[in-house]
């Protein structure tokens, strides 16, 4: 009669394996979604800094009457301090792109110290063909495909 009577308990291997094998497949789809979303928050990151750089310079240029001008060669990948306001960014060290299109020399028409420009590359190129950019200057912040800031033209603009 016990041989009746008596219950069955835990998983059979079999169990267990499905139910292991169903984790591990939730487990990768959940992983590859969070790629496109680690991407944007990069890219979020970026743009905060860019916005960051005019404020600095913005309050730099309110004490100075100008804006900062590093004594670093054009086209560095690291944006300098800006006086007390902002400390130095390098992008190597974070995984950003960042380029500081330095202003500490003359451009014909241009008032030396009146103008600045950086700008970031990001990830996600959204509508752009090859590359998207992410630029700070006087004029604010805006975003740019395909081709990178530079400065030219009558209003001393980087973009």
């Amino acid at each position: 009669m016990e041989f009746f009577t008596k219950k069955k308990t835990g998983f059979t291997l079999i169990e267990l394996l499905v139910v292991i094998a169903i984790i591990g497949i939730l487990a990768s789809i959940v992983l590859v979604s969070l790629g496109g979303a680690r991407s944007k928050a990069r890219d979020a990151q970026r743009q905060s800094d860019m916005r960051q750089v005019v404020t600095a310079q913005e309050m730099y240029y309110g004490d100075t009457d100008q804006y900062y001008a590093s004594g670093d060669a054009a086209g560095t990948s690291t944006l300098p301090a800006i006086g007390t306001y902002l400390a130095a960014l390098d992008d190597a060290s974070a995984g950003r792109d960042y380029i500081w299109l330095n202003n500490n020399y003359s451009i014909t028409g241009c008032t030396t110290g009146q103008y600045f420009c950086t700008y970031a590359t990001l990830e996600n190129k959204g509508t752009c063909t090859t590359t998207k950019f992410f630029a700070a200057s006087e004029k604010g912040t805006t975003e740019l495909c395909d081709t990178a800031p530079a400065y030219g033209g009558a209003e001393c603009a980087c973009w």
